[in-house]
């Protein structure tokens, strides 16, 4: 049985923090306590006030959501997919092609987590796939294939309702879900705070519909992971290792002189894997080769990150966006030291380009593939590094050149507004993130720490 009718209401009971104090309404059902917190008096007692009515009026509670029959005609009355169907749709409008692939997968974690059985006559993995590319995705839910309509048949009839979100039991698995992998190991902090993240939208999104009364994630200290920006220094590059990785990459039968290319620009100039992608001839602006002065700039102003062709609007598989952090026509200049000037000469000449072209194009003339740029990068630290580095962070990544660069220019003494000016942050980004790897400067600081000691000695006066 469903519900009861043996009920016992208790006092509000007042929680005093440090920042903040909360009000709780506490009920009893067949011997389990439920609660619920609110912001003030006022509304927790206006809620309990509406508990007190419903014992009165001889309404049975759920043991499942432990509210009144009352309080279930709009959470019960919506199916947990349905309302996921509508809110991926939501969302799909405003946002960009990596963040509906992050909605995605979340939806289909929570959604999992949320049937009423498991799926016994389908693959475990085949309802993951069924739900994150084609339910969750807005673009293609209507062309699903048979055998995924089936799936997603199935996915509905077995979906609980919203009210499942009024059980702090189920609420509790959800997130759990959400914060671990399919091994049952814990997944990043940061993959689990942007998972409670979008969560925490969708429950708004619920609320502002007048689905759910309030938002039932667990809030306070402690609820979401700590994460932190900072950069690990054992990714850096010294540049005798810069060397040797980019050496074996100008060395690669294949494509090798056009990716050696890409990867020092990275390297000398610190722009992001996606903007170097989406550079064109005319934004080098190259000093000629007889000039003394063999700094050049380029100009920054467009990215084009790889999320796939069903996650576009355009079906592309490259999305074409403005610069992160920045208005939508913003631009960024970014110095050329001499080594790349050199590089990125001899790069444009090699390949007989235009000022229209891509600086660095695909084999058929289009946005390099990133599976090229990081497959070539893989194989370059396998073939260049001990095996003790090669296991290592050490350069693990191609991003890691960019954090390399801008490392080094913080250490050769360029202020960090100039830094971030030209890494496309902004100055407390750039300090969180970068601030740990900062070293070399710590005699010089000490000099000047002593320089501008000019009290007196205590002792002298006795």
């Amino acid at each position: 049985m469903d519900t009861t009718y043996s009920v016992k209401i208790w006092s509000i009971r007042v929680y005093r923090g440090k920042r903040k104090t909360s009000y709780s309404v506490r009920w009893e059902l067949d011997g389990r306590e439920w609660r619920a917190p609110f912001a003030t008096h006022a509304l927790a007692d206006a809620f309990r006030s509406e508990l007190v009515t419903a014992t009165r009026r001889g309404e049975a509670f759920s043991l499942v959501t432990g509210r009144p029959g009352s309080h279930q005609s709009g959470a019960s009355s919506v199916n947990w997919y349905d309302f996921a169907i509508q809110f991926c749709d939501a969302q799909w409008r405003r946002t960009s092609g990596n963040d509906r692939k992050t909605v995605a997968k979340v939806l289909m974690t929570a959604t999992v987590a949320l049937l009423r059985m498991p799926p016994n006559g389908f693959k475990a993995v085949d309802v993951r796939t069924a739900l994150r590319e084609w339910a969750f995705n807005t673009k293609r839910r209507h062309d699903a294939p048979p055998e995924v309509a089936v799936i997603l048949k199935w996915v509905e009839r077995n979906s609980l309702s919203m009210a499942a979100w009024e059980d702090p039991a189920k609420v509790d698995d959800v997130m759990h879900a959400l914060s671990t992998k399919l091994d049952g190991t814990a997944a990043a902090a940061s993959s689990a705070k942007r998972s409670r993240r979008v969560m925490n939208v969708a429950m708004e999104y619920a609320v502002k519909g007048r689905i759910l009364r309030v938002n039932p994630l667990p809030k306070g200290r402690g609820t979401s992971p700590k994460t932190s920006s900072a950069v690990d220094k054992r990714s850096l590059l010294n540049p005798t290792q810069a060397a040797a990785l980019l050496g074996w990459v100008w060395r690669r039968p294949r494509g090798g002189r056009r990716l050696h290319a890409f990867f020092a620009t990275i390297y000398y100039a610190g722009p992001r894997p996606e903007e170097v992608v989406a550079i064109r001839v005319r934004d080098v602006h190259l000093p000629d080769e007889n000039d003394v002065d063999q700094w050049g700039e380029m100009l920054l102003h467009t990215a084009q990150p790889e999320v796939g062709k069903q996650w576009t609007d355009t079906g592309d598989i490259h999305e074409e966006r403005g610069l992160k952090g920045r208005a939508a026509d913003d631009t960024r200049p970014v110095p050329c030291r001499p080594a790349l000037t050199k590089i990125l000469r001899e790069h444009i000449k090699a390949e007989k380009l235009k000022p229209g072209d891509l600086l660095f194009p695909g084999e058929k003339g289009d946005i390099l593939a990133g599976s090229v740029i990081r497959r070539a990068w893989r194989t370059a630290r396998q073939k260049s590094l001990t095996p003790d580095e090669y296991a290592s962070p050490l350069g693990k990544r191609v991003y890691d050149l960019r954090h390399t660069c801008l490392t080094t220019w913080l250490n050769n003494g360029v202020p960090p507004a100039q830094v971030a000016e030209w890494a496309g942050n902004s100055v407390p980004v750039l300090l969180a993130t970068y601030a740990r790897c900062i070293s070399g400067q710590l005699k010089d600081l000490q000099k000047r720490v002593e320089a501008g000691d000019d009290l007196p000695d205590p002792s002298a006066e006795c």
